[in-house]
């Protein structure tokens, strides 16, 4: 359920305990992260004080992985980061304003979540302060699936499509992320900060932690992610890039061989594809700034 310096929050299947424990020697240099499904060994009674010990980890059934920076030039260079195993749906909260939408940071959540076989959703908060109909217009290919979310709105929808289920909270810090998640789950308390006067959020929830959505028979789990500035993605391939882009897709079709698609490519046909109007000019545009930042080269 979370992981704070060396120390693993579990609960048992069996009797939701919650277990302390710490990661045992023979893993060696195997992570543990959130969402993970482990073996315990020693005292599993959750009384306090008690530490039981992780000694396997089972096989995953997806991996969530973001890159923590795409530049090269940085101390931390290009460090992939696994951010929670084992989820099967990515809710990707984003604001309709204060802060504005960024579609280049959705742009590259589908590409993780496309690249980890994990369903995306679209969680459109503050619909009170703007409509939709900008950021749908411009995923209007995808057929992506999405909620609108304001704070008088009941939630029955997007619980509907929490349920049963594995989720991943992510979104850039003053979305309302860590406020929605407080409404799903009153006894999270998870802390809620403010959005800056040049529209930045600041920074409210510091580490990655699954919660147990309220309800009587199997009503899933969320996982809470902290407010993130980036989701690099250097880690994917630029074919796998590519597939975060269903709407472009056909339009490689008579691209030369080993095409790159950048826009130095004179040959490439998803240029003519999007003139046609098959695709959202500004759709290209984005899957090249990420082909450039994969490169190492412009954000």
């Amino acid at each position: 359920m979370a992981v704070d310096r060396g120390r693993y929050t579990c609960v048992l299947d069996e009797s939701a305990t919650r277990v302390t424990a710490m990661r045992a020697r023979e893993l060696g240099r195997k992570s543990v992260v959130v969402g993970d499904r482990v073996s315990l060994v020693g005292d599993t009674s959750g009384a306090p004080g008690a530490l039981a010990r992780i000694v396997r980890i089972a096989e995953r059934s997806s991996v969530l992985r973001r890159t923590a920076d795409d530049d090269e030039t940085t101390a931390e260079g290009r460090l992939e980061r696994v951010v929670v195993a084992n989820a099967d749906q990515l809710v990707i909260v984003t604001a309709l304003a204060d802060p504005p939408p960024r579609t280049g940071f959705v742009d590259r959540c589908l590409v993780a979540a496309y690249d980890a076989d994990i369903e995306p959703l679209l969680c459109l908060t503050k619909a009170d302060l703007a409509g939709p109909e900008a950021v749908l217009d411009y995923y209007t290919e995808l057929d992506l699936p999405y909620v609108l979310v304001r704070p008088d709105s009941d939630l029955g929808g997007l619980r509907e499509r929490l349920a049963g289920r594995i989720s991943v909270l992510v979104g850039h810090s003053g979305v309302g992320k860590s406020t929605l998640v407080n409404r799903l789950v009153p006894d999270a308390d998870r802390a809620v900060g403010t959005v800056s006067a040049i529209g930045r959020g600041r920074h409210t929830s510091t580490s990655a932690v699954a919660l147990p959505l309220p309800g009587a028979t199997d009503p899933g789990w969320i996982v809470d992610t902290p407010g993130v500035r980036s989701f690099g993605l250097a880690h994917v391939s630029a074919e796998s890039l590519l597939h975060g882009f269903p709407d472009l897709v056909e339009g490689t079709v008579d691209c030369p061989p080993n095409c790159e698609h950048t826009a130095g490519e004179t040959e490439c046909a998803l240029d003519a594809w999007v003139a046609a109007g098959n695709a959202d000019p500004r759709r290209l545009q984005s899957y090249r700034r990420l082909l450039a930042s994969r490169a190492g080269e412009i954000e």
